[in-house]
């Protein structure tokens, strides 16, 4: 095995963004307010998805399996490139989360409203940055089933996000409607 190669490389980008994640996880504060495990099932479906045709090792014949862009080691690390930056700003905007942070849609006792680094210019920057990542293993791959599970964790975290948008309403009113005037969903915007 290779493990200087791009694929290794990203492999290895996202096992540590998963110890980072669980290990970060544990100084989560307490929760308040949750959304219901049918809300949750509504984006955790096509996440298990993604995840399904982003591990998928078998027959590649198939439509799943045709090749979208070139699959050349300058295309590969080109996607090992991306999945980097996109992991490095994940575990930026987690810094700035802090305590607030939650895998599920949550509010926290004592939740605040982050406006600090990437939250400047964008409201969910984690996901900004976990969709990066994935297209840049999707080019990694360089097959239907890469782009497809990117689709798939678009249509996912817009729901999730929007979930979150309304409990951070509920809970901040103006001062959060202020601070999605001036940011961008998934992409900055510098007003």
């Amino acid at each position: 095995m290779d493990y200087l190669s791009p694929s290794s490389i990203t492999r290895g980008l996202w096992l540590l963004f998963g110890v980072y994640w669980a290990v970060a996880a544990l100084t989560a504060k307490k929760t308040k307010r949750r959304e219901s495990v049918m809300q949750r099932l509504g984006y955790v479906l096509p996440l298990l998805a993604t995840f399904l045709l982003l591990a998928e090792r078998g027959d590649e014949r198939g439509w799943l399996g045709a090749y979208l862009v070139p699959a050349t080691r300058a295309v590969e690390w080109f996607g090992a490139a991306l999945a980097a930056a996109g992991i490095g700003v994940c575990f930026w905007a987690r810094w700035h989360l802090g305590s607030n942070w939650s895998g599920t849609v949550t509010l926290k006792e004592g939740h605040e409203l982050i406006r600090s680094g990437p939250y400047r210019t964008i409201r969910h920057p984690i996901y900004t940055g976990i969709l990066l990542a994935l297209v840049g293993t999707a080019i990694q791959i360089a097959q239907v089933r890469g782009f497809i599970a990117v689709g798939l964790a678009f249509v996912s975290f817009y729901v999730k996000a929007r979930r979150e948008e309304s409990f951070l309403k509920t809970e901040f009113g103006d001062r959060f409607a202020e601070h999605a005037e001036r940011t961008g969903m998934f992409l900055p915007r510098f007003s």
